[in-house]
């Protein structure tokens, strides 16, 4: 009688046992979803929201050019040599429906400058306020409020000079609290390896806004009529809020629709970030040179930037005998938001090489402090690299 031959099929079994549950039970590496996550859908939201902000600052820069009877500040003017008119115009003709006014330089400048007046008074309360109540409905009624106030600026500017200073202004208190409130919401939606490529998202919708919206602004103002500028971009501000509203949440937790898993990567990568003390130390601040530094630095950076923004349109139409249309075009090129362009790009290369330089470190490709040596010497370049964009744009247009 043969003895029975034993059946491999058990052996096999017991080898795929022993395979599979190693398999099944093997660690996941933690990545975040990559499927519609809300994070990224609060990053580009963020990034229409300050691309419209943006187009609300800067229009009023290029709709006073047409606003504006040139007759006056051709009298007031005594101080260069102008250009001469341009051989060859362009040949479409120029809506002339628009009311004018008979406004000098110096009022012009008070027009301009009473935004930044309202500004700046705003940008440490609404930190505070951020920081306490959540930055969604502060960023989405700062812009609301400017949207608003942007539709009733040809009503203010027929009221006179006061009511159009005083409503810049309040535009200004609107625009001041929003960036306080993006910082205040990144702090419990951008997980640490990826709050560069977050942040940079968000904030290059101010660049991409700057490019737009002063060609734009003109073309609008040339074909259609200046009072277009501000209804238009007025609209656009309040569909935007309307989405804001709607799809946003100041922390995962209250987000209806985030996935739980994402929520848990989140809150996960978050809950060693905060620090444990309370009060801020004041005099060490006050004391560190690097800190004044970045100030100063900063301080020129803006008052550079904000200088060639809203005085460049007036500039070349009064002086270097640019047309509204050839004016807003020429512009890109010659000035700021040439540059902005620029900004734009570099922005988001930065973002990526950022993102990519966490993601090796989380590898253990690179070490911590090879990466934070190099993250932390590429703003400092790039800041070098604006000023002396800002330096050439004053010398260049001075010379044309």
């Amino acid at each position: 009688m043969k003895s029975p031959v034993p059946d491999p099929a058990p052996s096999d079994g017991e080898e795929g046992e022993d395979r599979t549950p190693l398999l099944q039970r093997a660690p996941r590496a933690e990545t975040a979803p990559v499927c519609c996550p809300a994070r990224y859908n609060l990053a580009f939201l963020a990034f229409f929201g300050f691309f419209v902000l943006y187009s609300l600052r800067v229009n009023l820069s290029v709709a006073l050019v047409d606003m504006v009877d040139s007759n006056t500040t051709a009298a007031e003017n005594r101080t260069a040599n102008e250009c001469a008119e341009h051989a060859a115009p362009i040949k479409v003709l120029h809506n002339q429906t628009g009311k004018k006014y008979r406004w000098d330089a110096e009022t012009q400048g008070w027009i301009l400058g009473s935004f930044f007046y309202g500004y700046i008074i705003t940008q440490i309360p609404a930190g505070y306020v951020a920081s306490r109540s959540g930055g969604k409905l502060l960023l989405g009624f700062g812009i609301l409020g400017t949207a608003v106030f942007t539709l009733f600026t040809p009503l203010a500017a027929d009221f006179g000079v006061g009511a159009l200073v005083a409503l810049r202004a309040l535009e200004g208190l609107g625009e001041g609290v929003t960036f306080p409130a993006m910082h205040a919401m990144w702090s419990s939606w951008a997980p640490p390896l990826e709050r560069s490529k977050l942040l940079s998202i968000s904030y290059a919708g101010a660049q991409l806004g700057t490019v737009v919206s002063l060609p734009l602004s003109g073309i609008i103002c040339y074909y259609m009529n200046w009072t277009y500028v501000f209804y238009l971009f007025g609209i656009v501000g309040i569909i935007w809020f309307i989405l804001w509203i709607w799809l946003v949440s100041d922390t995962p937790e209250t987000h209806k629709t985030i996935s739980p898993y994402e929520k848990e990567y989140i809150l996960s990568s978050l809950r060693n970030q905060l620090s444990s003390q309370k009060s801020v130390p004041w005099i060490p601040m006050l004391k560190s040179l690097a800190l004044w530094a970045i100030v100063v630095a900063h301080f020129s950076y803006n008052w550079t930037f904000y200088t060639l923004l809203t005085l460049l349109p007036t500039y070349m139409k009064e002086v270097l005998r640019f047309n509204i249309q050839e004016g807003a075009v020429t512009q890109p090129q010659s000035g700021s938001p040439g540059s902005k362009a620029a900004a734009w790009v570099v922005n988001v290369t930065i973002a990526r090489l950022t993102a990519q330089l966490h993601w090796l470190q989380g590898l253990r490709a690179v070490n911590s402090v090879e990466v934070n040596r190099s993250i932390t010497s590429l703003p400092r370049h790039t800041e070098n690299i604006g000023h002396m964009d800002r330096t050439f744009n004053f010398t260049q247009t001075a010379k044309l």
